[in-house]
């Protein structure tokens, strides 16, 4: 079979990597997004799918605007693949574009469709606290995420998954569902199932004011936001910007279930009286593991946190390193 593959990030890393090792697929172009300016040194940085398509010599189109690009179409066009296979790529194609391939254009979305249709289904599925997503494979049309599914497959979400872990989890697995994807298309042994549009949910691109916390939602809210929007959330400490990258929901009115290593932690809460604290106030520190601070509802133990212009480092070397005290608040004006 003679695959094009689209794709950008680090997320569509694990699904080439597949179709060059495996031996009856042949790869023979990558289409990916333009190399960007990163903020270190300014420099030019090529996509990780390019330094991937650049190890094994595969021809690689970077058009700025693929509908409008004359030369990449012709391209397209002359190479009679057999499929287009799209994983994360950031552009829409055309339907031009999407009636080149005899098999058509195969697309592997990291939800579990019609749910999370768009830019950030890995994103938006952890902030709104969801224990299960997975992989979607769908014959792509016009719409944003519209077309027939093809195959599914799932994976549980962890408490403390973050967007970093799941992407990676689910990155496997769409690597996997592809191929098997690809042989039951090429062997007609799988039938489209058109999506039930009045059930889909979207995922938009994250803003800026998404990483904003707010210390009057509940600990749960919070570290859904945090993990989900991993690792840009922040706050303000003496006011600096800090950025919270791991945490653990504790709640004393309605108790999380939450990992072995920690339930300890929420056991003892449960015998002290409940802290009269603003949001944001710290209220206490846990030896070994960080700073305990007031939510709206609940309390939230930060783990692992990034000071302005430093690593990030765990909770206790924060707390340790900064002297903080019970009473200091953290802010939601950075």
């Amino acid at each position: 079979m003679k695959i094009v593959f689209f794709g950008t990030p680090e997320f569509a890393v694990s699904t080439l990597e597949k179709l060059l090792s495996y031996p009856n697929i042949e790869v023979l172009a990558v289409v990916t997004q333009p190399d960007k300016r990163r903020e270190r040194g300014n420099q030019l940085t090529p996509s990780p799918i390019k330094s991937l398509a650049l190890t094994h010599n595969l021809p690689i189109w970077q058009p700025t605007r693929i509908k409008k690009d004359d030369i990449t179409l012709a391209n397209l066009k002359q190479l009679g693949a057999d499929a287009f296979v799209v994983v994360a790529y950031g552009q829409i194609l055309s339907q031009e574009i999407l009636d080149m391939p005899k098999l058509g254009c195969i697309n592997v979305h990291g939800s579990i469709l019609p749910y999370y249709r768009g830019a950030a289904p890995i994103q938006w599925c952890l902030y709104n606290g969801e224990t299960e997503t997975g992989i979607t494979t769908m014959l792509m049309d016009a719409g944003m995420d519209t077309g027939a599914m093809l195959m599914k497959a799932t994976t549980p979400i962890d408490l403390l998954d973050n967007a970093h872990t799941l992407a990676s989890r689910l990155a496997t697995l769409g690597a996997d569902l592809l191929l098997e994807t690809l042989r039951s298309l090429e062997n007609n042994q799988i039938k489209p199932i058109p999506q039930e549009n009045e059930k889909a949910t979207y995922a938009p691109l994250i803003k800026k004011d998404d990483y904003k916390l707010d210390w009057t939602k509940s600990a749960l809210a919070l570290h859904n936001q945090i993990r989900g929007f991993y690792p840009n959330c922040i706050t303000s400490f003496r006011n600096q910007p800090l950025k919270i990258t791991a945490t653990l929901p504790l709640s004393t009115t309605n108790p999380i279930t939450l990992p072995e290593k920690y339930k300890s932690i929420q056991e003892k809460l449960l015998e002290q009286p409940t802290p009269l604290a603003k949001p944001g106030e710290v209220v206490s520190i846990i030896k070994g593991m960080g700073a305990l601070v007031q939510t709206g509802d609940g309390m939230l133990l930060l783990l692992e946190v990034q000071p302005s212009g430093k690593r990030p480092q765990s909770g206790w070397d924060f707390v340790n390193g900064t002297r903080l005290t019970v009473g200091e608040v953290l802010s939601a004006e950075c």
